[in-house]
This record gives structure tokens, C-alpha cells and sequence, in this order.
């Protein structure tokens, strides 16, 4: 989901948060080409996970299936989830009957035995939850020893930059309000400061081996030149990109 936000609402406390069932189709035609989803979230996780040929991979938090799609394209042996009962209808349209979908939520138990994955993506999503504790672990258990976690998260810099009285070194609520397609959204995220990320991989079995701040993928400065007019590079910040290896 977007860095970005149309308006910032500081913490909030929403009737039901992050209810992606009510803007599926908005969120997944709003991020299917747009810069912040299209053109730098989706290929950065790509590109970090390299040659996934016969690789059994996880797309944990699938959406509707963009990343499922690009990795199976590249030979992946691909199973999704998400907690959106309708992201998956919508994968599932996408991805066609066969494909291994599933309703689930990162927050519980997943129905996967242990190590039976090579890499699991979790892509913009573990930023929705308070605590990290029992999502790593279980991600974790998941994978086999070696395997890979590959996740992205809000860069923690944005929200200090956004909330210049917060206190970056705490774990903070916060609800951001968006239009995606044209339907309404509120969007609540945790922040926390990168060396509570760092320390919650390592509590979990993991060890750090790639943090990345790229730049958006090839043709996005033609494509939006205004939004990137600012950066020489062509970077920003809005995410900030893992590689972890189980340990």
C-alpha cells in the first residue's frame, strides 16, 4: 500500500481497520501500474528474490496477486494468502482456478507445516500489526533453515518526517486516509523505529542480510515525471526493503 497518504489523521482508532474487503477492487486497480505500488513496491520484492526457479515460495498477504503472478511467471512454485476474503476472489480471477489461494491471517496459526517453504514474501504488510512477535515466528517455523523472508515495510523515516513532534522511538499508532479509485479508505499502520524491526528478525530466528532503499524501477521517471522531478537518483523515500535469512 501507499507511503503517501491524501491526509495525515495522527493516531485514530477506526470502526474497522484496515477493511480491505470494502476497497478491493479500488486498491487493486489504483496500485496496479501507479508509481508507489507498480513502479517501485512490486519489482523491488522481485528483484530482491532473483532466480526463483522451482523455488516454493509463500506470498503471505497476497492481495490480488500481482507478486503471486510475477513469481510464478519466473518459475516459482507459488502458494498466497491473505485476510481479505475478497483480494483473493480477486487473485483468484486473476491467477486462475487452480492456483493455491487461501483466506488466512498472518496474525494466527497458517496451515503449512513447518519448513515447507524456500522463501516467503510478505510484502507491505507486517506495518498493520502492533506486535511482531507471533507473524515472525510463524513465518519463520514456515521456512526451511536457509530459507529467505523477503518483506517490505513503511520507511520509519517517512513517519517522522510526516509527524515531526512524534517520537520516532516509539511504537505508534497511526491512520492515514486515502481514495483508491475513487473509494474512501483508511489505512492504520504501527510505526517502529528500524532498530526494533532488526531486533524482532533476530528474537525470531533471523539474521538481517539485505536492508535496501532502491530506486523505482526502469520507466518510471518517464511515467511520472513530476513525482520524481525532485531526486537526481530517482530515489524516495517511502519503503524500506528486507532480505532475511532463517537461521
Amino acid at each position: 500500500m501507499p507511503a503517501i497518504s491524501e491526509s495525515s489523521a495522527g493516531a485514530a482508532d477506526v470502526a474497522v481497520e484496515n477493511d480491505y474487503d470494502s476497497f478491493a477492487e479500488g486498491y487493486a486497480a489504483e496500485t496496479e501500474t501507479n508509481l508507489i505500488n507498480g513502479y517501485y513496491a512490486r519489482p523491488a520484492v522481485v528483484d530482491l528474490a532473483g532466480d526463483v526457479t522451482g523455488r516454493k515460495m509463500l506470498d503471505a498477504g497476497c492481495g490480488s496477486g500481482p507478486i503471486f503472478e510475477a513469481l510464478r511467471d519466473r518459475g516459482a512454485i507459488v502458494t498466497g494468502f491473505d485476510a481479505s476474503a475478497k483480494m483473493v476472489e480477486l487473485a483468484r480471477h486473476r491467477l486462475g482456478a487452480d492456483a493455491a489461494l487461501l483466506v488466512a491471517d498472518i496474525g494466527s496459526p497458517l496451515p503449512f507445516s513447518d519448513g515447507a517453504f524456500d522463501d516467503v514474501i510478505a510484502s507491505l504488510v507486517l506495518h498493520y500489526l502492533e506486535d511482531w512477535t507471533a507473524p515472525l515466528a510463524e513465518l519463520r517455523r514456515v521456512l526451511k533453515p536457509g530459507g529467505r523472508l523477503i518483506m517490505s515495510v513503511n520507511h520509519p523515516l517517512v513517519f517522522k518526517l510526516l509527524h515531526r513532534d512524534a517520537d520516532y522511538f516509539a511504537t505508534v499508532k497511526h491512520s492515514d486516509e486515502y481514495t483508491f479509485n475513487g473509494q474512501k479508505a483508511v489505512l492504520t499502520y504501527w510505526h517502529r523505529p528500524l532498530h526494533a524491526m532488526t531486533d524482532a528478525f533476530a528474537m525470531a530466528g533471523f539474521r538481517t542480510t539485505v536492508i535496501s532503499e532502491p530506486p523505482p524501477a526502469p520507466g518510471a521517471r518517464e511515467l511520472f515525471p513530476d513525482a520524481l522531478a525532485k531526486s537526481s537518483s530517482g530515489a524516495f523515500l517511502s519503503f524500506l526493503f528486507f532480505v532475511l535469512e532463517a537461521v
